[in-house]
């Protein structure tokens, strides 16, 4: 029987020097004459072991690395294909300590199947929650997921169910089924790593969603920076129509949903909804005021479910396992799993998916590791860009949406972005303030002049010039912008401002400019 290689074809392991790996392996194995085939896989998620290459063995799959393709004649001459002793084993890839210690759920498959292969997809439970579906009345289905606690993940945290039941009981001749795959925000990469790794999970996601709530066909929105996502869905989509999974009768049944994928040009502000709605309908990517919500008059003004790509790519495991298996995981009103995705200067960073609680120390000092250059962490941003800035004075704080919140913080989409002791927090600030100005879309001032207004005031109190007045003018316009902008970007922005100027005020008292003596 022939041996499976995996490595993988993510694009932080490809960044890494993965497809390097994967043709010499290939060169060597074909050349020792040994009846091994190479399977290019998803990630793990384990980024600092990246390239990591496993093999399959009868007591499991052999990991090793990272692995750079000079390694690759000696790790043949191991005994690869039999899971040979080697510097760079890991040993069995389910046993190393940051794998074992996660619960995954959206992320089952990742790193585990080829992602386009439908037959590994349905050997590890692929398309039973479709299956369920397909046999269910809508109302049922949109209970299902209701009843399960699942809440947006792409960061506003809305109860999902709520979204498609009003899809569900609009009245029109058309809905549609939009998945946000935009992820712009710092320190994110979980939607990148499902749509690389396991598409055909989005694509049953997104059915499901359809049947459920009438729509019959799907958009999925990815931003251009995603050449790897972009290709690898796009023929995900392809495969799924030539076996039945999507078209005029979906696995068979009377249901229709087909869907394609959309390329974004760039823009962070594309990734709020109406933004990108716009986007998709070829006009500018600028905010629409609400009412009416995309769920009423969304694409084409029709009734439109927006989610994220974590969102919709978990329930196929809701309807496999039923709404009480997911809603067990978490606390509170966060229920099931998030995929925590740890960056920044950190020593373990990826993606670590688990049930909501852990309390931030526990993600940066134990999973995480603390910081990569070994020195204190002075700070961790939560929520990409416009998320707040912990200290360690709040690392009690468990990860969760009310927790976060009550903290002046965000989860967000969930990325999590460490700083050690000589990060800058002004510095920090004045960028939240530029980021804002470079993407604001400009349609209303608060977000478009108060940001500009926000850089200006950032170098004035760097330069020592009436810091104390400057400060309050900056906690003013964080006021105005939270309060009058459109949408969140302009909304959040004044989170990592505030935050710094909160948690780390001896950054913002520089000392004066001395003037050179004539």
């Amino acid at each position: 029987m022939t041996t499976r290689i995996f490595v993988p074809k993510d694009a932080a392991a490809v960044a890494l020097g993965a497809d390097k790996v994967a043709a010499k392996l290939s060169e060597t194995l074909k050349a020792k004459g040994i009846d091994a085939r190479v399977v290019r896989n998803g990630s793990r998620g384990m980024h600092w072991l990246e390239p990591m290459v496993e093999v399959e063995t009868a007591q499991g799959r052999v990991a090793y690395g990272p692995v750079k393709a000079s390694d690759v004649e000696s790790l043949v001459a191991a005994g690869l294909e039999t899971g040979g002793a080697h510097v760079l084993s890991l040993g069995l890839t389910e046993e190393i300590p940051f794998l074992k210690k996660q619960t995954r759920l959206t992320f089952a498959r990742c790193g585990v199947i080829d992602p386009l292969s439908i037959e590994d997809y349905r050997s590890l439970g692929g398309l039973k929650g479709l299956e369920r579906a397909v046999s269910m009345v809508p109302a049922d289905i949109v209970k299902e997921v209701t009843d399960s606690g699942l809440r947006g993940r792409g960061g506003a945290g809305f109860p999902t169910g709520i979204k498609w039941k009003t899809v569900m009981e609009a009245v029109a001749d058309r809905k549609y089924i939009v998945c946000n795959a935009d992820e712009g925000d710092s320190g994110t990469f979980a939607d990148r790593m499902i749509m690389e790794g396991d598409p055909f999970v989005l694509i049953e996601g997104m059915a499901i969603a359809g049947i459920a709530t009438g729509a019959t066909k799907g958009f999925i929105y990815i931003r251009s920076e995603y050449p790897h996502a972009i290709d690898t869905m796009s023929k995900a989509v392809e495969l799924a129509r030539a076996a039945g999974i999507l078209g005029v009768s979906v696995l068979g049944s009377a249901n229709t949903f087909d869907m394609e994928v959309r390329v974004g040009a760039g823009a962070y502000v594309c990734g709020e909804e109406t933004a990108l709605l716009n986007s998709l309908e070829g006009k500018r990517g600028i905010v629409r005021a609400k009412p009416p919500l995309p769920a009423h008059q969304g694409l084409f003004g029709k009734p439109t479910v927006i989610n994220n790509v974590i969102s919709l790519a978990s329930v196929p495991v809701i309807m496999e396992k039923g709404a009480a298996h997911y809603r067990d995981f978490g606390m509170g009103r966060s229920r099931g799993t998030i995929p925590l995705q740890i960056a920044g200067n950190v020593k373990h960073g990826g993606l670590f998916e688990t049930a909501f609680g852990l309390t931030l120390g526990e993600i940066i000092d134990e999973i995480g590791g603390g910081t990569a250059t070994g020195k204190p962490v002075k700070a961790v941003q939560v929520g990409g860009p416009l998320g707040a800035y912990f200290p360690r004075a709040l690392f009690d704080t468990p990860f969760d949406y009310e927790a976060f919140a009550a903290k002046d913080g965000l989860i967000g989409h969930a990325g999590i972005v460490v700083f050690d002791e000589t990060a800058d927090m002004l510095k920090q600030a004045r960028f939240a303030m530029e980021f804002c100005a470079v993407e604001s879309c400009g349609k209303c001032t608060p977000c478009r002049i108060g940001s500009t207004r926000g850089v200006e005031t950032a170098d004035k109190i760097a330069r020592g010039i009436e810091p104390e007045k400057n400060m309050a003018l900056l906690k003013d316009l964080c006021n105005t912008m939270k309060f009058g902008s459109l949408c969140a970007l302009g909304g959040f922005t004044p989170y990592p401002v505030v935050s710094a100027m909160t948690h780390f005020p001896d950054d913002f008292r520089p000392a004066p400019m001395v003037e050179a003596a004539e």
